[in-house]
């Protein structure tokens, strides 16, 4: 018996659209074959025929607009009334023939002149009638409204409703968090997180309050109320909330920001109502928000939506609903976002997120950690070099690196091995750095020339200064936006000092110098090499203070408040842009100099960049020697690419 409803089809207001027409149809059949279906219109000679001949039995005029015209039994039979006499449409007794008269006045007296003169004696009636069909006209504009927002609302309550909700209009305020427990259980561990070691025992301990509470409280501890992850895109953010669903082993609610907004107002507040409701009543739980700047951005920002503003009001209900009256409940709240800065104070204070959990780019040995991770269900080759590969990926997050190992298995594919090799990692690197190569991209012999010596200005510059970050490699070979690239690997630096940032600006400087000094003319090829040192000499006048005219004062900003606010007069945005470009053509002189002391140089590596397009270390050594400041260990961990 269960079986059978189990398996009985329902009827849902989807379905119902495909039966709509089909029944006007039958509708429609059903009123025309009762009505005017299987007549024929008469025009006014036609009528005058038939009124002659004395063939009509009986006129009806309806509602004083037109008239249906019966014949008699005899006059049925003849040729021109038989046709219509035996169509499947019609019926026994009923009117043959109908007749728009026009005025009824002048109609009532054709008539009675016809019966005068032709002596006839058929009769006439005035009848009002009321057509079915005519009311459904009347009604139609209001049923299609009544339709059309029934439609709407379901689309709208089934994208708003919660689990189960049935996509049901009262059930747009219910929460559509989803829910792992022990029937649906997460296959992530700690186990799948590599690296982060902070940030992962910070979380465990959020785990083991949950699985051995007494341990804490019997201290006279508290539980923490939250803990926020905060970091870069793609640093493993949601994969540790992942794990902590995975662990934890008690009820996980996992939902977006973006969850929370809808176009009606309240129904963000409500569903935070209802989400923390669920997890009282399945406590001790979790609550996820994956994204939440897109609810918990600082009130007040925007005066021109005023106080009503739905995403404050949502706002306000998670203030209120995680550190508020009879909020003590055994409900722990982790959110995630790369936007911290943007984040309202009451959202971040002791009380709501207890802790503040900063989830950086990976380093050297988390890096290695991660491609262990990531290569687990790849088939390697024996020269698969993960201590290279982590040190030719800084900056990477896991993201990137998982994107690394992918790549390099397509790459592979796509040359037809049996495994991975060394060089295909090598290869996604450029691919997911540098872009795309341009096979057919057309560069005429002249332009080629400037690109090769363009890229050689930054390596020979990059090579005779001490603090320049080492080279790995140059190419003038086309990817993506760019036509050449020199690739660094600078050292691991926690502070900066000023001879640091005026040898990298120098390197950087050095592809239009070799421009300048070879060619005597200068080219557009040196767009991003302007931006990157434009942003670092105003960094060192106005962030880090380290020109000596402007003095110990930065402009900077932490809080982000200074969006639409000059911090300085006009006169000192004078002094800033002088210094900042006075620091600019003093490196590019500097540049030149260099240049001009291996001129011979520069043009060999030049000459060799155009005949085998990518150079590495190797080569350079060749033709300069070796670098007299190298250190024989170094940690590297931003990558630079000073694009042609």
């Amino acid at each position: 018996m269960s079986d059978k409803k189990k398996n009985t089809p329902k009827l849902s207001f989807n379905s119902m659209w495909i039966y709509i027409p089909i029944i006007a149809v039958i509708i429609g059949v059903s009123l025309f074959n009762g009505g005017s279906m299987g007549q024929k219109k008469l025009s006014e000679n036609e009528f005058s025929q038939i009124l002659r001949e004395n063939d009509i039995a009986k006129i009806l005029i309806l509602n004083k607009s037109y008239a249906e015209i019966f014949l008699k039994k005899s006059a049925t039979e003849k040729d021109p009334h038989k046709k219509l006499t035996s169509s499947p449409f019609y019926r026994q007794g009923a009117p043959l023939y109908t007749y728009n008269f026009g005025d009824l006045q002048n109609f009532e007296e054709t008539i009675r002149e016809a019966k005068t003169k032709y002596q006839l004696d058929f009769d006439t009636r005035n009848e009002p009638r009321t057509s079915i069909l005519d009311g459904i006209f009347n009604f139609l504009p209001f049923i299609l409204l009544i339709v059309i927002w029934l439609f709407f609302m379901r689309r709208m309550s089934g994208a708003g409703g919660g689990a189960g909700s049935g996509g049901q209009i009262f059930n747009i305020g219910k929460s559509k968090a989803k829910l792992f427990d022990q029937d649906t259980k997460v296959k992530t561990t700690f186990k799948n997180v590599a690296g982060l070691e902070g940030a992962k025992e910070e979380v465990q301990e959020i785990v083991d309050f949950l699985k051995s509470p007494e341990k804490y409280t019997k201290l006279g501890g508290k539980i923490p109320k939250g803990a926020l992850l905060v970091g870069p895109p793609g640093t493993g953010k949601t994969l540790l909330a992942k794990a902590v669903a995975g662990e934890a082993g008690v009820p996980f609610f996992s939902l977006s920001g973006s969850d929370f907004v809808e176009m009606f107002v309240g129904v963000g507040a409500s569903r935070v109502r209802d989400l923390f409701k669920q997890a009282q009543q399945k406590s001790p739980s979790i609550i996820f928000i994956d994204e939440i700047d897109a609810i918990g951005r600082a009130r007040g920002k925007n005066s021109m939506t005023g106080g009503n503003d739905e995403r404050e009001n949502t706002l306000n209900q998670l203030l209120t609903e995680m550190d508020g009256f009879g909020t003590d409940t055994n409900v722990i709240v982790l959110a995630a976002t790369n936007r911290a800065d943007v984040l309202d104070k009451a959202l971040m204070r002791a009380g709501r997120f207890d802790r503040q959990i900063y989830v950086d780019l990976p380093d050297l040995h988390e890096r290695r950690e991660i491609f262990e991770v990531h290569i687990k269900p790849l088939r390697l080759a024996e020269d698969v070099n993960l201590e290279f590969l982590a040190q030719q990926t800084p900056g990477f997050s896991g993201a990137d690196i998982a994107n690394l190992c992918n790549e390099a298995a397509l790459i592979a594919a796509r040359n037809s091995k049996n495994a991975i090799h060394h060089q295909d990692f090598l290869d996604a690197v450029d691919r997911i750095v540098g872009g795309l190569e341009k096979k057919n991209k057309v560069i005429t012999p002249k332009e080629k020339e400037v690109i090769a010596f363009h890229e050689a200005g930054h390596a020979t510059v990059s090579w005779m200064l001490k603090y320049a970050a080492p080279l790995v490699k140059v190419t003038i070979v086309p990817r993506g936006q760019s036509l050449g690239a020199a690739w660094y690997l600078p050292e691991e630096r926690k502070i900066v000092q000023t001879e640091q940032m005026l040898d990298e600006m120098c390197a950087t400087m050095g592809g239009r110098a070799a421009e300048k000094l070879i060619f005597d003319k200068i080219s557009t090829g040196a767009l991003s090499d302007l931006e990157k040192v434009t942003k670092q000499a105003r960094a060192m006048v106005t962030v880090y203070g380290l020109n000596d005219k402007v003095g110990n004062v930065t402009y900077y900003d932490s809080t982000g408040n200074d969006a639409f606010v000059k911090p300085y007069s006009d006169s000192t945005a004078k002094t800033i842009d002088e210094e900042i470009s006075k620091i600019i053509e003093g490196q590019y002189q500097r540049a030149i100099e260099i240049l001009n002391l291996h001129k011979d140089k520069l043009s060999m590596l030049a000459d060799r960049l155009l005949e085998k397009e990518v150079i590495f270390k190797d080569d350079l050594i060749k033709i300069f020697g070796e670098r007299p400041f190298d250190k024989k260990e170094t940690n590297n961990e931003n990558n630079t690419i000073i694009e042609e």
